[in-house]
């Protein structure tokens, strides 16, 4: 069996279509690992989301920041749709409720042991907050999930802002719920003390002094996993014994990025229909 992690695909089916012909997938072999934003900006989030949901348990997937965007839209008033948005056919369609009900029970975090490595690998959304350890973030990961589950609407209502940035054991409830959420969808770079900033979304270099990206802090908690995550186009594909950054970038004219989980193989297509960032 191949595990192959796939970057944010952002709606765009025909890359995804060519990327998993490249792979030579097989649904009844192979798992495809998804890092999340399935969805938004993109030409086809519909056929994506369809498409990926019918691979039934072929296919990992962990929410990203544009899922949950699309989730807030259809499952209550907290946020509007923005002029930016491809999410339209999505909430119009007929199987709308179908889709909706199968991406809200998708977890925000997702951990297995690599067939042929000594670090298990751990996927979300963004990153990992420095002070929490694997284990710890699967927890919380798990706890939040159950909480959007169960009451999605309360949740969207007051899921949206910065702060916290810091995690401190004492959070309860929205505190802890809304750091969590920032932290593995939303998360780039921190200070030494884990203090998330989100004003900086360019590469590596160009961010303010005392900032770090979130998997260069010294003696991270996830430090012995190998840490599989998107969200950040500007810094590109990376991999690295600890890391592996996935998303290149393709709904704005960059490539859509697989690499199989256990011997390294990387895989990349073209953007066919870029976006240009900023447009609406």
């Amino acid at each position: 069996m191949a595990r192959i992690a796939i970057g944010d695909v952002q709606g765009c089916l025909v890359e995804l279509q060519q990327l998993v012909k490249e792979i030579r997938f097989n649904s009844d072999r192979d798992e495809l690992w998804f890092v999340g934003d399935l969805v938004n900006r993109g030409p086809d989030s519909l056929g994506v989301l369809r498409w990926v949901k019918s691979l039934g348990d072929s296919a990992q997937v962990v929410l990203g920041n544009h899922d949950l965007h699309l989730l807030a839209l259809a499952l209550s008033s907290a946020r509007p749709l923005k002029k930016s948005d491809t999410l339209s056919d999505i909430l119009l369609a007929p199987d709308r409720d179908a889709l909706i009900e199968w991406l809200l029970t998708r977890p925000l975090a997702i951990s297995a042991q690599g067939s042929s490595r000594d670090r298990p690998d751990l996927m979300v959304h963004a990153g990992a907050p420095p002070a929490w350890s694997a284990a710890e973030l699967l927890r919380h990961a798990a706890a939040t999930s159950q909480t959007l589950q169960s009451h999605p609407s309360q949740f969207f209502e007051h899921m949206y802002g910065n702060q916290p940035n810091q995690w401190q054991e004492d959070l309860q409830g929205l505190p802890r719920w809304r750091y969590t959420i920032n932290a593995l969808t939303r998360m780039r770079y921190c200070d030494t003390q884990g203090r998330l900033d989100f004003a900086y979304k360019t590469a590596p270099s160009s961010q303010h002094s005392g900032l770090y990206p979130w998997f260069d802090i010294p003696d991270r908690g996830t430090r012995g996993v190998r840490v599989i995550f998107g969200h950040w186009s500007t810094l590109g594909l990376l991999q690295r014994e600890d890391v592996l950054a996935l998303d290149t970038g393709c709904v704005w004219g960059g490539q859509l990025t697989a690499v199989d989980l256990d011997t390294d193989q990387c895989w990349q297509v073209p953007s066919q229909s870029p976006r240009v960032p900023g447009s609406d």
